[in-house]
């Protein structure tokens, strides 16, 4: 900060989020992480702040996979219907600011620094004056987007869980609808070891007789949700059962389904690549049906629309065409194995050269299990990320479950050079291994100036 306290840039805003307690950068301790997370504190910041998460008609939405594709449809299909949208997810790609968009859009540098001036007092006086602890920087970040959100008047925010459900920060709001996406193992140092485990976590975002919308689920985490969905008196659509997809067909960057709804069918174009994208579309329509039967305008033309219109990056996204070039997120088994047998599907390629890099707390083994047998030739990279595998140690898991060509390098650019040195017109090179490395492949190819946090690169990357 600069003298006096007063924040003069976004840089200074970035440094003073920085050096908050930051758990999304931190490795958990093995076997379980004994972190104690608790929502009085959230609650107390936002009790200062004159509760601005109360004042806006809220969409929230938690699981393993597909919550933010998910998210980011339904927050198209409200802006397409005419409402001033919020959306807050996380992590993000490239800046902070994605974390907070207004009409789909990131908040400027301004508008954050002034977000992060006029909340770091009052997170201050809260640790000076209770024995809550100091605020995390997701605590302060999601408290950021809640009195933007208000401020803004916007309509409807869309609110995206960061981990879990039941403790986490985003879980004060009091919403109209809410979701619970597909779940699977993730995360599991910090909420449980099995699917049933974790689905009771997701599930703590349930509320007294709000309406929600459940993704179709393993059998064990099915019938926890709705044991949970029943204790509060909560009605369910299940999606699989009361909305339905079919697969129609390939478009050009995208793909083509008929959703049947409860309040009839449509005709949905994506431009998202992924047969699982078309369970978040139909996520999205469940969503929107519910807002439209509690009396909000939202109009069949208005769900194509939005979905049309949806953009939700490093997912199955092409970066580069001769030779081929794509980048996604997966970072769980069920995502890497998912995303692996979409690959044949979706593009005609010869090999499939993988620049892969992995977060340390993530089920590694298992997912260089499943993608080694697709893999014709694997870089092992990093991502600047704290907590990523060293290349070395994930080159020798690619040797012992058999992947005969390895090469390593120390970061995602350098990777894809080497990959695209070695690759033909007809192979597919592939970047993968958690968000991080996609996002800097990202960078690398589309020549987006990342945001650099040195003080929080891994220590021998300094």
């Amino acid at each position: 900060m600069a003298s006096g306290g007063q924040l003069t840039n976004y840089r200074e805003a970035l440094d003073y989020l920085l050096s908050l307690v930051d758990h999304e950068r931190q490795v958990p301790s093995l076997p379980r992480q004994k972190r104690i997370y608790d929502l009085q504190r959230i609650a107390a910041f936002l009790v200062q702040l004159g509760n601005p998460h109360l004042s806006v008609r809220t969409v929230h939405i938690a699981g393993t996979k597909g919550k933010g594709s998910t998210a980011a449809m339904v927050n198209s299909i409200l802006g397409v219907a005419g409402y001033r949208t919020g959306f807050y997810s996380s992590p993000h790609l490239h800046t902070f600011r994605e974390r907070i968009r207004l009409s789909g859009e990131p908040v400027s540098e301004e508008v954050f620094a002034g977000l992060v001036e006029s909340l770091a007092p009052v997170a201050a006086e809260l640790r000076q004056e209770t024995d809550l602890g100091p605020v995390t920087l997701f605590e302060f970040i999601t408290a950021m987007a809640f009195r933007c959100f208000a401020d803004e008047k916007v309509d409807f925010q869309t609110i995206e869980v960061g981990l879990g459900g039941r403790l986490d920060a985003t879980n004060v709001v009091a919403p109209e609808v809410c979701a619970i996406t597909s779940v699977s193992l993730d995360h599991m140092a910090i909420l449980g070891d099995t699917v049933e485990e974790i689905a009771a976590d997701k599930a703590g975002i349930i509320k007294p007789g709000v309406p929600v919308v459940v993704a179709p689920q393993r059998p064990g985490a099915l019938e926890v949700i709705l044991a949970a969905a029943e204790e509060k008196c909560a009605p369910v659509t299940l999606v699989g059962r009361d909305v339905t997809w079919t697969f129609q067909g390939h478009i050009r960057g995208g793909q083509e389904g008929r959703i049947a709804g409860r309040q009839g069918s449509i005709s949905a174009r994506v431009p998202l690549l992924g047969r699982h994208q078309l369970e978040n579309v139909a996520m999205a329509v469940a969503i929107t049906e519910t807002l439209a039967e509690k009396g909000y305008t939202i109009t069949k033309p208005d769900v194509t629309g939005g979905l049309m219109r949806v953009e939700w990056p490093c997912r199955l996204e092409v970066l580069a065409r001769d030779p081929l070039v794509v980048c996604d997120g997966a970072h769980n088994v069920y995502s890497m194995e998912t995303m692996l047998s979409s690959l044949r599907e979706y593009f005609d390629f010869e090999r499939l050269l993988v620049v892969a890099g992995f977060s340390r707390d993530k089920s590694v083994e298992g997912m260089v299990e499943a993608m080694a047998p697709h893999s014709d030739m694997v870089t092992a990279t990093r991502s600047r990320h704290p907590r990523s595998l060293a290349p070395a140690s994930l080159a020798g898991l690619l040797r012992e479950n058999g992947v005969q060509e390895v090469r390593q390098t120390e970061d995602v650019c350098g990777a894809l050079e080497l990959a695209r040195e070695e690759a033909d017109p007809k192979d597919l090179i592939l970047a993968t291994g958690s968000l991080f490395v996609a996002a800097e492949a990202r960078e690398a190819m589309l020549g987006i100036e990342p945001e650099l946090y040195p003080d929080l690169l891994p220590p021998d990357l300094r």
